[in-house]
């Protein structure tokens, strides 16, 4: 029959074989090209949603849910312009926990073309992205010449251009803290001495062996008589010094004993901060806070006087840093990754402190200071404002970095003009906020 010699003839068995094979290869080449524009689409939604998150993240915390998610859409949307797929839809997550973080997904489909004969008619797409901010906190320890000689300059004073620029920076730095305690702040003027504020007379952290030595009165408390062999009397009075109350104290110290002045040791015996009453005082410091109304203030309080003591600045800006005793800065929270930070600014060279009047002898205490700062993980940022042709300062220049024992020439600063303070100021308060915000 026809039939039967069609099936015995084999010449022809190839022909059913090729059309049962076109099937899969059909098919294979169908989802690749739907495929192929799923994936284009998913390229273009996470693009979309990339972009999304990071507008998203700067006025998140300012936002409801529902401003959110409509702000969200809407962006989304005016970024996102293919028509093969189905209209994205846009969903948003904002926590503060650990670290302020929103997450942007976008879900959608893309109908097929070839692949619907297999009974695949729709292909999903999700694209997701992440922004992260906040995960790193700042403190910030602001130590700030206040020496007699920052107040010449022309036209502007080096002391008011200091004042403008930490104003400024305050104010780039307050912007960058989207919560309260993300970046903290200490301002610490410094001169001869450091000012801590007379309200502390009281604290047992206090010293006031030398202080009583040279403040009170001799008061007379009888007299020594003596009489001659002719029989006269003569009498001479005696007197008992008395210290002057502690509530007259300026609140001034000195350098605490060596090597205690090199360290940021808690105070106890022989670790104690020595009063003085300085006569050129300085403003009182003020510790670590994000109270930017207060911070302002003491920038405002702050005038030259008194002679140059980078080192006794130093010491008290890390004490700022430091969670304990006399500054107590706040505990740090686990969750977040914290950088601490020392801002010192001086226009001259040391001139004077506890023990020396050379600068050879300040400078080394100061070297062993800097050192200690930087083992402690703290970063310095050293500027110098020689307006007078001084030698450019070797121990600012040692002091500035990280790393103990070598200076990081790109946190060293030699100024030649008072203005230059306010460019400066501006370019580190522009590096702290990107490290703050940094994921």
């Amino acid at each position: 029959m026809l039939f039967q010699r069609f099936l015995d003839d084999r010449s022809g068995s190839v022909l059913p074989l090729l059309g049962l094979a076109a099937i899969p290869v059909v098919g294979l080449i169908g989802a690749a090209i739907d495929y192929s524009r799923a994936a284009a689409v998913q390229t273009a939604m996470q693009a979309g949603v990339d972009s999304t998150a990071l507008y998203m993240a700067s006025g998140a915390a300012s936002l409801s849910p529902a401003q959110l998610l409509t702000n969200a859409q809407t962006y989304f949307n005016a970024t996102y312009t293919r028509t093969d797929s189905a209209v994205p839809t846009v969903s948003i997550n904002y926590t503060t926990t650990g670290a302020s973080q929103v997450v942007v997904t976008a879900t959608s489909s893309v109908k097929t073309v070839i692949m619907g004969v297999m009974g695949i008619t729709q292909i999903p797409v999700v694209a997701t992205s992440t922004s992260t901010w906040g995960n790193k906190r700042l403190r910030v320890a602001l130590v700030l010449d206040n020496t007699g000689s920052m107040a010449e300059g022309s036209p502007t004073s080096k002391i008011s251009a200091l004042k403008t620029a930490t104003h400024n920076l305050l104010s780039q730095l307050q912007t960058a803290a989207k919560v309260d305690g993300d970046i903290y702040v200490s301002i610490i003027p410094f001169v001869k001495d450091v000012n801590v504020g007379s309200s502390n007379s009281s604290q047992d952290w206090i010293d006031w062996t030398a202080w009583d030595a040279a403040n009170g009165t001799n008061v007379q408390t009888g007299q020594t008589c003596t009489t001659n062999r002719f029989g006269h009397q003569s009498c001479t009075p005696t007197y008992t010094w008395t210290p002057a109350s502690h509530s007259t104290w300026n609140g001034c110290v000195m350098d605490r004993d060596q090597n205690y002045d090199t360290m940021n040791t808690a105070p106890a015996s022989g670790a104690l901060f020595p009063a003085e009453q300085y006569s050129s005082c300085p403003a009182a410091l003020m510790a670590q806070s994000y109270d930017w109304t207060a911070l302002n203030n003491k920038v405002d309080a702050m005038a030259a006087a008194g002679n140059t003591n980078q080192a006794i600045g130093l010491a008290w800006g890390w004490q700022s840093l430091t969670a304990s005793s006399p500054l107590n800065a706040p505990a740090k929270d686990p969750s977040y990754q914290y950088s601490d930070i020392i801002i010192i600014l001086s226009d001259g060279i040391n001139t004077q402190d506890r023990w020396y009047t050379n600068a050879s002898s300040i400078d080394n205490r100061q070297r062993t200071l800097c050192d200690n700062i930087k083992n402690a993980g703290v970063t310095i940022y050293s500027i110098q404002v020689n307006t007078s042709n001084d030698p450019t300062s070797s121990v600012l220049q040692y002091c500035a970095g990280t790393r103990s024992g070598v200076a990081d020439a790109s946190k060293f600063y030699l100024l030649t003009s008072p203005n230059q303070i306010i460019t400066t100021f501006n370019q580190i308060g522009v590096g702290l906020s990107k490290l703050r915000i940094a994921n």
